[in-house]
Order: C-alpha cells, then structure tokens, then sequence
C-alpha cells in the first residue's frame, strides 16, 4: 500500500468547503498530505481544515476566488512561504451558468470561462512551474460529462468551457509529462452535495431526477466520497504512469448508448 503513501507531499485543492472539494482533500489528507484548501465559503472551509488538522496534517484554509488571478497568487505566495513545494493540484472549484443559449450574455459566457478554464489554468500554471523545477507532480481537473457529449439542458457554455478543460488536460500532459508532471481529468455524472443546487434544482422540475437516473446504468446519483479513491490514485505513484486520462466517474453513463436501456430502469427490468 506504499504506492498511496502521500506523506511529505504538499496538496492543494479547491471548493474544500463541501463537496467533491472536500471529499478529495480528505483522501489526500488520509494517506498523509498537508494541504491547503481554497474556497469561498470560508467558515465551511475553516470547518474542513478544523476536521483534517486532526489527523495530524497541516492545514491553511484560505478564501479564494479562484477565477481571480490575484486570489491565486496569494495562494502560492503562501505555498512558497509555508511549504516551499507542491506535488498535488486539485481544481475542483468553478462556477457555470445555465440558460438558452440564444439568451446569454458576453458577460455570462465571460463568467463562466473566467471560472473555469482561465482562473484553472493559472492556477495550473502556477503549480505547474514549481512542480517542472522539481521534476515531479500530479494535477486532476474537475471537467464533466457535459464536456464531452451534449446535455440538451440549456448548458451550452458550461458545456463548452468543460470541453476547454478536456482539452487543456490533454495539451499540458502532452507537454508536461516527459518532465515529470502528469496532467489528468475527471468527469462526474450527477454529484449531489447539500451545497450545490442539484438537488433542489430536482425538486422544482419534476422527472429530471428520473432523466438523470435514466442515464446512469449503476442506478444511483453520485456522491461527494465516490471521488476520493479516484482522487488518491491519480495524485499518488500507484498511477505514475497514467497522464492526459479524461476519466469519466458517471456510473456508466457514457458507456451507455442515448437510446439504450439498462436493468433496473423503467421498463427495463430483465429477469436474468
């Protein structure tokens, strides 16, 4: 089990107050990292840090808007200071807008690239270059399903920015990992969390919850924890040799044909 060890390795993460967020930061910190976590929500983010401190890690919660490049540089003026090395990113955090496409604004397609393809790339960037002047380190992208095939649910631009993320993945592995620093995404189907919207997004459309289900052969919605193996193997030298992966973590869903069926859905249900 030492290919998970992560002690001595430094970690940073985003959208640590709940979530996927958390969720990965919790599997670093378990198999040793010291962290430091971004996020908005910062009492949400002290109670995060508050609850790994205890596992004998170091800890800095910090407010970080993480489409702001000078957010991020605080960041790693902190690093430097207090770490002076990072091996592990995390880019979890990052804000979407949903909406007829014929109806978005410059400004809405402005925000939603802003969040999650240029502040990730800096934030990228800036690990990235500490990590090539090492000569070893591992960053994972939150992207999405969305990025790949079309969700028809008037998330066009978010559709859009995930697949800049994709991309981005693939250009920097291919760039990066000769020296050293592999460059990896992960794309989630449905993950509910109590702060993210889907759920009472759910409850104000009625039969969505039944759509997303219909698409996902495992039979369930996602959970936060569903990352955190995920999470511990790319960051750790069990993957060494896995760089520019889009791996999907969608209970089937992209395996499975938009017209196909599966046991358990509706009218589905095959005796075996």
């Amino acid at each position: 089990m030492n290919l998970f060890d992560l002690s001595g390795r430094i970690g940073i993460v985003s959208g640590t107050a709940s979530g996927m967020g958390r969720a990965m930061a919790t599997a670093f910190a378990e198999a040793g990292a010291d962290l430091i976590l971004l996020d908005l929500n910062q009492a949400g983010n002290e109670a995060t840090a508050d609850t790994l401190s205890k596992l004998g890690r170091k800890v800095i919660p910090m407010r970080c808007d993480v489409s702001r490049f000078a957010d991020i540089d605080a960041v790693y003026a902190v690093l430097d200071r207090e770490f002076g090395h990072v091996e592990i990113l995390g880019n979890v955090a990052g804000n979407g807008a949903q909406g007829p496409a014929e109806d978005m604004t410059p400004e809405q397609v402005q925000y939603v690239f802003q969040n999650l393809v240029f502040g990730r790339f800096y934030n990228t960037q800036q690990a990235g270059r500490r990590m090539l002047r090492q000569g070893k380190g591992s960053i994972m992208s939150i992207g999405s399903i969305s990025g790949v095939t079309s969700l028809a649910r008037q998330q066009s631009i978010y559709g859009m920015a995930m697949a800049s993320v994709i991309h981005m993945t693939k250009e920097l592995s291919t760039e990066w990992s000769g020296r050293g620093v592999r460059v990896n995404a992960i794309l989630p189907a449905q993950v509910t969390n109590p702060t993210n919207g889907l759920e009472a997004r759910m409850d104000r459309e009625p039969g969505l919850r039944e759509t997303f289900l219909h698409g996902i052969p495992a039979g369930r919605l996602g959970r936060p924890e569903d990352i955190m193996g995920l999470a511990l193997w790319l960051a750790s030298d069990a993957s060494s040799w896995i760089t520019g992966a889009i791996i999907p973590m969608d209970g089937g869903n992209l395996a499975m044909n938009a017209g196909g069926g599966h046991v358990g859905k509706s009218g589905h249900n095959l005796k075996i």
